[in-house]
């Protein structure tokens, strides 16, 4: 006769030296899932928290912007990655709509629209390329000045380098058509997990390409260089060149001295790849420059986000070993003893609620603190606006004489600097923003983890079983998907209409009559674009407020059902189902070792 002892134990060794010889995450917490999957149906919350680390793991994405100066060839860098032409390479600077190229198990585009209209869809054939279509909205000379209202460009491509999850996003950049195309391509890097950014020897880096460079070091954490255009110079030269630009970069753009930096020739590594030229594409210099990035994704980026979802997942793998060890000793103790604990338990949880209630207050108030921080900055901002534009105002019209010279000089002075100058502010404002609310929402974060904590090493000590505190921080939690900032700032004045009698005053009283209406105008359009910013950030902020009183009130009720209704529903099941408790505790006893095994085998994953 099999003695079910043995048999237990015979399943944990298989259990457990499956679970240690795991090299794969998402294996181990397919196991953890499965075994909870058997344990009933009040484990479901914590089965959807795995999956949804499960599709963290499976769906994380890299992205990798791609920077650089009009003509540096950022457009054959990137078809030399895919391995073919795929973005146009334009002889004037392209307009101002980012490229995101993601993985596709075929070839097409999507492009999206700033207005109410549906993505368009476009699949190659053998007449019509995926270059030839995407021309038709990236670049001026199809799309000048973005008449067409796109707002941005999804290329999928089955390319091997980005089935890992690397998205590459070809930004406008600097040299592109608007000044603030390049304050708007600051704004969204601190988005992206890294940046490239392309020089060349023809011409050396310029004094522009410095000056974004220092900005853009202090907005992106992981900063790669491309040295382009090498098959311009001899073998001399190029070094002698090389050596220039990183002395620019340690001692004017304040890089770091071991800066990954790549000599390359892009137009050569396109060649190659489109020859299967296997001795060009060696000497290009693409494939360092692949393997750099294959090697960051898996060793850096991946790695960092598997340890952090591991220890994530041990943490809930923890708090499940609680809650079956609650059920153990719960089936063990005394019914009487039962009940006094668990009065006990009550008193500590009620407590806990009492907390809840004054956290909320809390929060409430600096809540309110900080709609009116809110206030203040949008005060400044129209303050600063209205002055600025007032100069600019000034200064467009000073040479007018006739009413409609000044309205056009006015108009045409607008529509260039609110762009620019709304977008700076916005960088700004929000970094200013970002950091106030990190700030006060950090105490009441840590006053909300030990509220929770309070509850269920409680519950621990009432019955004498072991307590995991919990060691992630959540903050494995990817950035939003990167977007191209979409405010669009409003620069239109209205028709400026004269006064009746204004045709017979004299040239200095009508230019000043003229610019008060003009000023008045003016005031409308900083105010509404003023208002915009501040009506998203204020529902940024009601979203977050909302979605913290969630999470506590989330993570309070799970940690009460976990402990308080698994002891009731023992108290419960003793009553009517003694004559099973022995089976049940058999069953138990195994499910516990099960999860310890892979509790362990989690807290100590290594990648």
């Amino acid at each position: 006769m099999t003695d079910p002892k043995a048999e237990r134990n015979n399943s944990n060794s298989s259990q457990e030296g499956k679970a240690h010889s795991a090299g794969n995450l998402g294996e181990l917490l397919a196991q953890t899932i499965h075994l909870l999957e058997n344990l009933g149906p009040e484990l479901t919350t914590n089965i959807e928290k795995l999956r949804l680390l499960e599709n963290r793991l499976e769906a994380e994405h890299f992205h990798l912007a791609v920077l650089g100066q009009f003509k540096r060839g950022k457009s054959t860098l990137l078809n030399a990655l895919l391995g073919e032409e795929i973005l146009p390479a334009s002889v004037v600077p392209l307009t101002a709509i980012p490229t995101f190229i993601r993985w596709g198990p075929e070839q097409k585009i999507l492009i999206m629209f700033e207005d109410d209209r549906p993505p368009e869809e476009f699949v190659p054939d053998e007449e019509n390329g995926l270059t030839d279509y995407l021309n038709r909205f990236v670049t001026e000379e199809s799309n000048p000045k973005n008449t067409k209202k796109v707002l941005q460009a999804e290329v999928f491509h089955p390319s091997k380098l980005l089935s890992g999850g690397l998205v590459l996003i070809d930004t406008p950049g600097i040299g592109s058509t608007y000044q603030h195309n390049t304050v708007t391509t600051l704004n969204f890097l601190p988005q992206c997990d890294a940046a490239l950014f392309l020089v060349s020897a023809d011409p050396p880096v310029t004094e522009v390409e410095i000056d974004f460079l220092r900005e853009v070091a202090t907005k992106v954490s992981h900063l790669f260089f491309i040295f382009n255009k090498t098959d311009y110079l001899r073998d001399q030269d190029r070094e002698t060149a090389l050596a220039f630009f990183k002395g620019v970069l340690t001692e004017q753009a304040v890089i770091p001295e071991n800066a990954p930096i790549f000599p390359l020739s892009a137009l050569n590594a396109l060649e190659a790849k489109q020859n299967e030229d296997q001795e060009l594409l060696e000497t290009s210099g693409l494939e360092g420059v692949r393997a750099h990035l294959v090697d960051f994704l898996v060793n850096e980026k991946a790695r960092v986000l598997a340890e952090a979802l591991a220890r994530k997942g041990a943490d809930i793998a923890a708090q499940v070993l609680m809650q079956l060890n609650l059920t153990s000793r719960s089936l063990q103790i005394p019914i009487e003893s039962l009940g006094e604990r668990l009065s006990l338990l009550e008193e500590k949880i009620r407590e806990a609620e009492r907390q809840r209630l004054s956290a909320g207050d809390l929060l409430t108030g600096d809540r309110k603190r900080t709609v009116e921080f809110l206030e203040r900055q949008s005060a400044t901002l129209r303050n600063k606006a209205a002055v600025h534009f007032e100069s600019v105002l000034l200064e467009a019209t000073a040479t007018s004489k006739s009413g409609e010279s000044i309205d056009k000089q006015a108009r045409e002075a607008l529509t260039e600097t609110i762009p620019d100058f709304f977008e700076h502010e916005l960088g700004e404002v929000m970094a200013e923003f970002d950091e106030h609310v990190a700030r006060i929402l950090k105490p009441h974060q840590t006053r909300a983890d030990e509220l929770i904590e309070a509850v269920s090493k409680g519950a621990a000590e009432l019955f004498e079983i072991p307590y995991q505190a919990p060691e992630s921080e959540g903050s494995f939690e990817a950035a939003r998907q990167p977007y191209w900032v979409t405010h669009k700032w409003s620069s239109s004045l209205n028709p400026l209409h004269s006064g009746l009698f204004d045709w017979i005053l004299p040239a200095g009283l009508k230019r000043s009559l003229i610019l008060k209406r003009l000023m008045g105008h003016l005031e409308d359009l900083v105010i509404h674009n003023v208002e915009n910013l501040r009506w998203a950030t204020l529902q940024n902020l009601d979203h977050a407020f909302r979605k913290f009183i969630s999470d506590l009130d989330d993570g309070l009720s799970e940690t009460i059902s976990a402990t308080h209704g698994a002891i009731e529903a023992v108290i419960e099941h003793r009553k009517n189902h003694a004559e099973n408790i022995a089976e049940e505790m058999f069953q138990l006893e195994s499910s516990i070792e099960n999860m310890t095994t892979l509790e362990k085998a989690l807290r100590n994953f290594t990648p």
